[in-house]
C-alpha cells in the first residue's frame, strides 16, 4: 500500500519508531516515544484555528467558520460555529499513559491531504499466527482525527498482515462500524481510564478476530463459491456487467492464485486467501484519482483506511465469514 502524506515546509509529514518501515519514509524516533515527540517528528505540531468568514465584498457569514492550519495558513475545512477543534496533541496525548507502561508502541504517525486528517498507528503486543504457520497478522490501533468536521476522534482496530502490509477492515458485531469514538477530556485520570477501556475492547476484538481468521484459513471454497464470492464483493451495475467490473473480478481471481504470500501451504486456496486477494487489490492495485503521484498515493491510503476501500474490505470480510460458515 504505497502512500505519500501531507507535505509541510518541504518535508514529509510522518514519523516512525524503531525499525525502518516498509516505505522507508519519515523521521526516526527511538522507542518508546511520547505523543508530543511523535507529533513534532511527524510535522503535526500545528494548531487548527477557527477564523471568521465573510463574502468577497466584506459581508460577514455568521453561521460558519474556517478551520485554518496555524503554520501554513491553509484552510482545512469550513464548519459550524459550535465546532470545537481537537488539537493534535490532545487527540494523541491520551495514549501516552499506555505507551509508558509498555503495553503499546507508537509505530507511525502522519497527516493526509493538507493536514485535515491526522492519524497515529500503535502496535499492540502479540500477533495472530494463522494456523500456526508463518502467515502472521499484527494487531494495531489506528487513532484518527479530522480538522474539517468530517469525522470524530476515533480509534479503529486495524489488523495488518505482515507479509504484504495489507490492512483488514472489520466491522464490529454491534453494527457501529469499525472502532470507537473517544470523548476528549484533559485530566490524566480520564485519559488513563479511556486508554484502558480502548485496550480492553481491543483485546476482545482481536480474540474474536483470531478465531474468525483461523476459521477462514480452514475453509477451502469450490471454484463456483469463489466466483460467487468475488461477484458479491464487486457486483455488476444494475444496467448489467461492464468490462471494468469483470476485469476487477478477474484481477481478484488472479491475486487469489498469485498474491503476496498466497503460496504458503497452510493457507493456499483457502477463504482467508480469497479475502486477502481483495485487500491486496484495494491496497495495491485499485485505480486512484489524483493529478500527481503524491495525490494519488495519499488518496489511496485515505480510501483504504477510511473511505470506499475500507467499506469494500468490510464487505469482503463479512462475505468471507458467510462462505466459510
Amino acid at each position: 500500500m504505497a502512500h505519500e502524506l501531507a507535505k509541510t515546509n518541504a518535508h514529509t509529514a510522518m514519523m516512525y519508531a524503531g525499525e525502518i518501515p516498509w516505505h522507508g519514509l519519515g523521521t526516526r524516533l527511538e522507542e518508546p516515544a511520547t505523543a508530543r515527540e511523535a507529533i513534532d517528528a511527524a510535522g503535526l505540531n500545528y494548531l487548527a484555528e477557527l477564523r471568521n468568514l465573510q463574502t468577497t465584498d466584506g459581508i460577514p457569514i455568521p453561521q460558519r467558520k474556517a478551520v485554518v492550519r496555524s503554520d501554513s495558513q491553509e484552510i482545512l475545512g469550513v464548519v459550524g460555529t459550535s465546532y470545537v477543534p481537537v488539537q493534535n496533541h490532545q487527540a494523541f496525548g491520551f495514549l501516552d499513559a499506555v505507551v509508558a507502561d509498555g503495553s503499546l508502541r507508537y509505530h507511525t504517525a502522519g497527516a493526509l491531504g493538507k493536514g485535515e486528517r491526522v492519524w497515529m498507528l500503535a502496535k499492540l503486543p502479540d500477533d495472530i499466527r494463522v494456523k500456526n504457520s508463518d502467515d502472521i497478522t499484527e494487531k494495531y490501533l489506528l487513532l484518527s482525527n479530522s480538522h474539517d468536521g468530517s469525522s470524530s476522534l476515533r480509534v479503529h482496530w486495524t489488523p495488518i498482515r505482515v507479509v504484504c502490509g495489507n490492512t483488514l477492515s472489520i466491522a464490529t458485531r454491534k453494527g457501529r462500524g469499525q472502532g470507537i469514538s473517544i470523548i476528549h477530556k484533559g485530566d490524566l485520570a480520564t485519559k488513563v481510564r479511556q486508554a484502558q477501556e480502548v485496550l480492553g475492547l481491543a483485546k476482545l476484538f482481536y480474540d474474536d478476530t483470531e478465531e474468525q481468521i483461523n476459521r477462514l484459513a480452514h475453509h477451502y471454497p469450490s471454484q463456483r463459491q469463489l466466483e460467487e464470492y468475488f461477484l458479491l464483493v464487486y457486483p455488476d451495475n444494475p444496467e448489467g456487467e461492464s468490462s471494468r467490473t469483470k476485469n476487477v473480478r478477474q484481477e481478484m481471481l488472479r491475486l487469489f492464485e498469485e498474491g503476496i504470500g498466497h503460496d504458503m501451504p497452510a493457507i493456499r486456496h483457502t477463504t482467508w486467501t480469497a479475502l486477502n486477494a481483495v485487500t491486496e487489490y484495494v491496497d495495491h492495485a485499485r485505480s486512484t484519482r489524483g493529478k500527481t503521484s503524491v495525490e494519488r498515493a495519499s488518496n489511496r491510503l485515505e480510501s483504504s483506511w477510511f473511505g470506499s476501500g475500507a467499506r469494500l474490505k468490510e464487505r469482503a470480510w463479512e462475505l468471507a465469514l458467510k462462505m466459510a460458515n
